[in-house]
């Protein structure tokens, strides 16, 4: 019975811990998430990217060989200006951008493919 009542009072104060504040900042967070996933931009862009080589260099929240994709979001605001400059240079490579290493020319994507690509990306910012 002692052991019964330890763990509802366990329980009890971990819950009682949980401020209003935190489940308020996860569900704006979620809300914010579903946002960017229910723009048809993501699901056109991310297919792309899967099936792309993309993943070899670039991971979603940390750098790899390249910059990661919330990093690259963070930096360009999500213009149509941006949208084909970073189109551009998935398609003809670029470097010195994000350091020495170069990323390399994708010249068998389409532009239309590269700015769906460049647009879920951009869709990345946190």
């Amino acid at each position: 019975m002692k052991k019964i009542t330890a763990c509802a009072f366990l329980v009890f104060t971990l819950l009682a811990c949980n401020s209003s504040n935190d489940k308020k900042d996860s569900s704006t967070e979620k809300k914010d998430n579903n946002t960017a996933m229910d723009n048809p931009d993501y699901d056109a862009g991310l297919n792309l990217v899967a099936k792309s080589d993309c993943f070899t260099c670039h991971k979603l929240r940390e750098p790899l060989v390249g910059p990661a994709y919330g990093d690259i979001a963070k930096k360009y605001e999500n213009t149509p200006e941006n949208i084909s400059m970073l189109a551009d240079r998935v398609i003809n490579g670029s470097s010195g951008q994000w350091g020495e290493v170069q990323m390399l020319p994708h010249r068998d994507l389409k532009k239309e493919d590269a700015e769906k690509m460049v647009k879920y990306i951009l869709l990345l910012k946190n």
